[in-house]
């Protein structure tokens, strides 16, 4: 027999509906995975003497040219702005990729079942990795089928650390 569903969990600040539960634990993980994914990045920086991908502030650059948003200043102050707000974006698809992985984890905690830990590590880097990687390709910025084995092993191996590390933080959560 199947324990009885929990929607709800009692709390000294009052009752938290499971769903609620399910995207601050979300987000907290893919916060979590986020810091572990650039602690990766930087660890491979400094083991390889590689540069930081500027990627990401194209991407930036580019989203916000096509949608007439202008990004204020100009020289320094202009290129410092994307500098920040490219890695920004990589923050806001680790943390959704985490809230929706929250929200999946908790419907499947409340029916008694769990994802096998490798096929929620890999789905997690995947997902991440695919919001990631996809908008390079869809705005010119990068082609990954045209990345080398290293390239994508650098891109790859960070998005597995966050997957690792989104999904133990999830499990962390479940007694919440």
């Amino acid at each position: 027999m199947r324990a009885p569903v929990q929607v709800s969990r009692s709390t000294d600040a009052g009752t938290v509906p499971a769903m609620t539960l399910g995207v601050l634990a979300g987000a907290a993980a893919g916060a979590a995975g986020t810091t572990a994914l650039n602690a990766a990045t930087y660890l491979d920086m400094a083991l390889r003497g590689r540069p930081a991908s500027g990627t990401p502030q194209q991407l930036v650059e580019t989203m916000a040219a096509d949608a007439h948003v202008p990004i204020p200043g100009s020289g320094d102050s202009r290129d410092n702005r994307l500098s920040g707000l490219g890695p920004l974006f990589g923050t806001g698809v680790g943390v959704a990729v985490g809230t929706a992985a929250g929200v999946v984890q908790r419907a499947l905690h409340r029916r008694g079942r769990r994802l096998p830990a490798p096929v929620a590590v890999v789905a997690l880097a995947a997902a991440a990795m695919l919001l990631s990687d996809a908008p390079l390709k869809l705005f010119g910025i990068s082609d990954p089928a045209t990345w080398k084995p290293a390239d994508w092993l650098s891109d790859a191996l960070p998005h597995l650390a966050y997957g690792a590390t989104t999904y133990a933080t999830l499990l962390g959560t479940e007694a919440l």
